[in-house]
Formats: structure tokens, sequence, C-alpha cells
């Protein structure tokens, strides 16, 4: 049950009417029990009349004192408010039953308001402990609603976070991509190379996927290799022949799932660093393999002994926000350099 702004006076009154209602039924089954006469009319009198300041002292308590001093961290003023808020209330409440109440059903001499005011013992027992008693109960509730609330709004805020994190993730990526393939275009539409058409068509492949894909949560592995395939082959467009070496082994398990993009990321890394750095025979491994527990993605790529990988911005980064907003804790990135072969493996579970 949820108290925001939107909802809070319909879901309030709708809580409160059925919790003083329980507890005014109670407070009367336990008078029924107590007395072998029954429940008499000024019985019935009187505790209406202590329920009423019992709803008004708890409500007062939580949405003025509670709200406004003890979540504020004002403990010593909410303590002396408290303190004189109850006392007013028994002896508003007093007064009501004295001088309203009684006379319908007795006709004694009425205390008087010296007497009401000063007699703090009679107070205490007969009129704030009852309110107190309801107060305590009432406040109780309110407390673990809240509790819950605030728990589920944390939760929800943080997929939110991680939400909009992603988009912006992916908002990164597809420009950083479209960039260099364009240029890649660009370079071939100069020489007036056969190529162009080609290389157009397997952008409006990735870039279906990417507009379409993209956003979802997940894709299926054999989507994301697909057009990996794609990139390969407008990528291999560039460069002569003999110059890029790419091979790769794919085990799959057709149920398997990722995030969309995440592999390509790897691989337009492993040619941005590899052959786009170089000027000598590239060379690209891509090893993949899923069973109904993990995926595993393997690549490597030659690249000069000075070149680093790992320092080109957003690539790797990007790569691990995203496992972490995805797993959070359950997959393992594995980065190296060894003899001019930097490597990264990615180990993630079958299904998000």
């Amino acid at each position: 049950m949820k108290f925001g702004p939107e909802n809070n006076l319909k879901q309030n009154i709708c809580f409160q009417l059925l919790f003083w209602t329980a507890l005014f039924l109670f407070g009367m089954a336990r008078n029924y029990g107590e007395n072998d006469s029954g429940i008499s009319s000024e019985i019935l009198i009187y505790n209406f009349c202590h329920w009423i300041f019992q709803i008004a002292g708890a409500n007062f308590i939580y949405f003025v004192l509670i709200r406004n001093f003890f979540d504020r961290k004002k403990y010593l003023t909410f303590s002396l408010y408290l303190i004189f808020s109850l006392y007013i209330i028994s002896v508003i409440n007093r007064i009501f039953i004295v001088y309203f109440a009684e006379p319908l059903f007795m006709s004694v001499p009425k205390d008087s308001f010296f007497s009401i005011f000063t007699d703090i013992g009679y107070l205490w027992t007969h009129y704030t402990f009852p309110i107190i008693t309801g107060a305590f109960i009432f406040i109780s509730v309110m407390f673990v609603i809240r509790y819950k609330d605030e728990k589920e709004n944390t939760a929800k805020l943080q997929q939110e976070k991680a939400e909009l994190e992603l988009k912006s993730l992916k908002s990164q990526l597809n420009p950083h991509f479209l960039f260099n393939t364009l240029n890649n275009i660009y370079s071939l539409s100069l020489s007036n190379s056969e190529k162009t058409s080609e290389s157009i068509s397997r952008l409006s492949d990735i870039l279906d996927y990417i507009l379409y894909k993209g956003p979802r949560n997940e894709v299926p592995i054999s989507e994301e290799l697909a057009v990996i395939d794609h990139y390969t082959a407008l990528e291999s467009l560039r460069y002569s022949e003999g110059r890029l070496k790419i091979s790769k082994t794919v085990t799959l398990h057709p149920a398997v799932t990722i995030p969309p993009l995440l592999y390509l990321t790897l691989v337009e890394n492993a040619f941005k660093h590899g052959a786009g750095k170089t000027t000598g025979q590239t060379e690209i491994k891509i090893d993949v393999s899923t069973d109904r527990s993990y995926s595993v993605f393997r690549i490597e790529n030659t690249c000069e002994g000075d070149e680093d990988n790992s320092s080109e911005g957003i690539g790797l980064k990007n790569i691990e926000r995203q496992l972490r907003l995805h797993y959070p804790d359950d997959f393992i990135l594995k980065v190296s350099k060894e003899n001019n072969i930097f490597k990264v493996e990615i180990k993630t579970p079958a299904t998000l």
C-alpha cells in the first residue's frame, strides 16, 4: 500500500477505515469478554469517545510530529512536543467525555476544569495510556508500510538507473561504430571502388540490427554472431587480399541469449587496434562456445608492440559497465596481452 502524492488521500482513507474499525471491534470484543452482562450503552459510548481521540492522537503524532521532527532528527523537539501533545489530547478527551458524553446517560456533578487539568495520574491511566496504545499500533503499522514502500522505490530507482545507463552506453556505442564504418565507406568511394555498394549493403544489415535489436534487453547469441559476420565482411573490404586472416570457431546451444552489441564491440575493438594500427598482416581469432549454463566469447588479435587496446576509451569500458549492469557479479572478463597478441575473454550466464 503506497502513500505517494498521487494516491495518498484515497489509499490513506481506505487503510485507516480498515485499521481503526478493526481496532474498535477488537476493543468491544475484549469488553464483552470481561463483562458477564454484555456491552452496555455506557461502555459503547466510552469506547467510542476514546476511539475518536485515539485516531486523532495517532494521526497527529505520525503525520505532524514524526514527519516534521523525528524524521528530521530533531529528537529533543519531537519528545517535548510529544509529551505536550499527549497531555493536551488527554485533557480534551476527558473534557469531551465529562461535558458531552456522560450527560447522555448519567446525572452526576461534573469535574471542574481545574481538576481535569491537574489530575495527572487519572489522565495518564484512563486517557493518555489508551491514546498511546492505539497510536503505537498505528505508527508501527505505518512504519512497516513505509519501509516496504521505500524498499520498493529504491529497487525501482536502481532498475530505472540501470536502464538509463544502458541506454546511455548504447547511445555512445552506436555513433562510435557508425563513425568508423562511414569513414571506411568514404575511403572506398574516393577511389570509386566497386566494393562501395557492397559495403553499403553490409552497413544496412548492421544498422538494422542496431536499430531494432539494440534497444532490447537480450537477443539470441546466433543473431549477434550473424551481425558480426556482416561486420567482419565489411571491414575486410577495406584491406588488400592477404592483409587480414580471420578465423571463427562456434559451438552453440540454441537457447543462449546475451545483451545486444556485447560481442560486436569487442570485434570492432580488435579491428581498430589490430588491422587499423598495423601495417603487416593482422590475425583475428574468434571462438564462441555455449552450453545450458554459460556462454564464453574469446577474441584475440595481433597488434604492434607499443599498442594497448585497453586504452581505447569507450570500447572495453562500455563492455565492463554493461556486464556489471546485466550480470552484477556473475560474469568473468579477462583482458591480457602477450607476445603482441591482445586477448579478451567474456564468460556470462546462458540467459539474463
